[in-house]
Formats: C-alpha cells, sequence, structure tokens
C-alpha cells in the first residue's frame, strides 16, 4: 500500500500539468486568432493614413508657393516660416488628422530650412543626402521614403522614419523647395497600438463582458528590423524579431504562438504596402 501512494500521486501531478499546458496552448492559439484579427483591421488604417498624407502634402505645398516668391529667401524670416507650416496643417484637412509628428521647408538644394516644432534639430541638415529618393521630389515628384535621421538610438533601441515630399514649385514649374513630413516607426506603432486598445476596449464596453483588458503590444517591421511601440518591453519585441516577420509574411499574413517570461501569447503579422515596400505590422497579445 505505501509504495503505491506516490506512484498515485505523482500519476496526479503529471495529469494537470498536461491539463494545464493544453488550456495554456488553447488560450495561446485564441490569442493568436484575436491577434490576426487585429492586424488585418490595421492594414486599412495604415492605408488610410499614408492617404491623408498623400492627399494633403501637395496642397500643403501649394500653400507655402509664397515663401519663394519673387524669389525672396524664406530663412530671412525663419519664425515666419514655422508660422506657415503650422498653418497649413491647420488649414489643410487631410494634414490636420495626419499622424506627421512633424512638417519642414526645405530649400532646392535639399537643405532644411525650418520645421514647425519648437525645437529643431532638423535644420540646416541636408535631407535629400539622408534620403536620397527625396531627389526625386527637386524633380518635381511627389515621393515616399524610408530611412533613418542621424542621432543616438532612443531607449528602446534604433529607430527608423517615413518620409513624404513633395516640390513647392516657382510660376515657371521647377521646384523652389520642397515640404516633407513624416514619422517614425514607433511612434507609428504607438498611434496603431492605441487604435486596437480602443477598439478592444469598445466591444467589451458594448458586450458587458468581465473579461479583463488583454495584454496587446504592436510593432512595425521591414528588413531591417521590428520596431515596437513605446513601453513595450525590449523582451517582447526581441520574441517578434525571432519569429523572422518579413519571412514568415513573404506569401500572406501570418500567426502563431510564443512564450514570453513564462506568459503565453500570440502573434500575428500582415504586410503594409501602402507603407513602404517588404513592410509591415505585427501585433502580440495575450488573454488575462
Amino acid at each position: 500500500m505505501r509504495a503505491q501512494l506516490p506512484i498515485v500521486a505523482v500519476t496526479g501531478i503529471l495529469f494537470f500539468t498536461g491539463a494545464t499546458a493544453a488550456g495554456c496552448k488553447d488560450q495561446s492559439q485564441a490569442s493568436a486568432q484575436n491577434a490576426q484579427d487585429h492586424a488585418a483591421a490595421l492594414l486599412p488604417l495604415v492605408d488610410k493614413d499614408v492617404a491623408e498624407v498623400s492627399r494633403g502634402l501637395p496642397e500643403g505645398a501649394k500653400r507655402l508657393a509664397p515663401l519663394f516668391a519673387k524669389g525672396e529667401d524664406p530663412r530671412q524670416n525663419l519664425p515666419n516660416v514655422r508660422k506657415e507650416l503650422q498653418r497649413i496643417r491647420r488649414d489643410v484637412p487631410d494634414l490636420l488628422v495626419a499622424k506627421s509628428t512633424f512638417f519642414a521647408l526645405v530649400d532646392d538644394k535639399g537643405v532644411a530650412i525650418r520645421n514647425d516644432l519648437e525645437q529643431d534639430a532638423m535644420a540646416g541638415q541636408n535631407v535629400v543626402q539622408i534620403f536620397p529618393a527625396l531627389s526625386g521630389a527637386l524633380k518635381g515628384n511627389y515621393v515616399v521614403t524610408t530611412g533613418a535621421f542621424p542621432g543616438p538610438a532612443g531607449p528602446l533601441g534604433p529607430d527608423k522614419d517615413w518620409i513624404a515630399g513633395t516640390p513647392i514649385k516657382r510660376e515657371d514649374g521647377t521646384a523652389a523647395g520642397l515640404l516633407i513630413t513624416g514619422w517614425t516607426y514607433r511612434a507609428f506603432a504607438r498611434h496603431l497600438s492605441e487604435s486596437v486598445e480602443r477598439e478592444v476596449k469598445a466591444k467589451l464596453l458594448d458586450s458587458k463582458e468581465t473579461t479583463k483588458m488583454p495584454i496587446i503590444y504592436v510593432a512595425v517591421f521591414d528588413a531591417s528590423g521590428v520596431y515596437s511601440a513605446p513601453k513595450t518591453p525590449q523582451v517582447n519585441e526581441k520574441a517578434l524579431a525571432d519569429q523572422n516577420l518579413l519571412e514568415a509574411t513573404k506569401n500572406g499574413p501570418a500567426k502563431g504562438t510564443v512564450t514570453i517570461t513564462d506568459r503565453g501569447f500570440g502573434w500575428a503579422a500582415i504586410r503594409t504596402p501602402s507603407l513602404a515596400p517588404d513592410t509591415g505590422v505585427a501585433v502580440l497579445r495575450s488573454e488575462i
């Protein structure tokens, strides 16, 4: 009898552990499906955000043309340049709602004159050298490109910049300068994360469920890496990077499960071609 007692106890423990593991696996798979739904919902939002800039920036450029009228140099009145940049953001509907973190005036050599921020770290930098594709804007085209402004990495690590530029034309049609705008991938991920969280909270309120708010993180990814929203633990960003998201999404949306610091998560990723080639968004979710 005594010899059998440990066997019964051990068998009970194994059965309980197996049931718990199965439950965690099911929960992670549910999280992966939810994450996939979030990622799919973000795709049209990204398209909308990009379209707002593509529509609004050329209109803003038209309204800035007087800054270069009769060969005038906007550098002679930098406070006015900032004022005009703020004005177009306020007066052009698409720019008012755009997710841009800055607007800047650039001369016909590609050198930034002034942006609309109080502290201007961009002035004097040759943005066309930093983002060579902007040379196309100096030739009269609307251009979107990605890269990175020089400077130290932030607390979460390196970041990447999404930049759009359009010419400010003289009466003869040549480019007197550029109007550029953009956002960092991490700032854009924060915007997307806030959108997902609002949606989840609204559904919980509508359904009157007592379910707790899940843990959700959103990131933008491309060939250079994964860029998550601020306040995302680095271990979570690394877990997403380890999924090789670009490869995983080459044939369409992807999803899976992953364990991070003993917690089960579901992840999903989808390409967002309107943002940039070989770029996408990823969602990491865990139920509570």
